[in-house]
């Protein structure tokens, strides 16, 4: 299972999902299907700007659990 963590790095940048779409430059409405999880997949070169701006790395966003069965 991957757990985005989006929203806690949004929040210790203090950075809103507004200000952050238009600096990545994709639409809010595709932000938030990332940050709650909901996407099915990501671009590196969209992982790549969040990144830049949020000064963190890939691993700081994205988290693997495995899934207990």
């Amino acid at each position: 299972m991957i757990i985005v963590n989006l929203d806690v790095m949004m929040a210790r940048r203090k950075m809103s999902l507004n200000e952050l779409s238009k600096r990545v430059g994709i639409t809010m409405a595709n932000l938030s299907i990332l940050k709650t999880g909901k996407t099915k997949a990501v671009r590196f070169s969209t992982l790549d700007a969040i990144c830049r701006i949020l000064d963190c790395t890939p691993g700081d966003i994205l988290e693997y659990r495995p899934e207990i069965e």
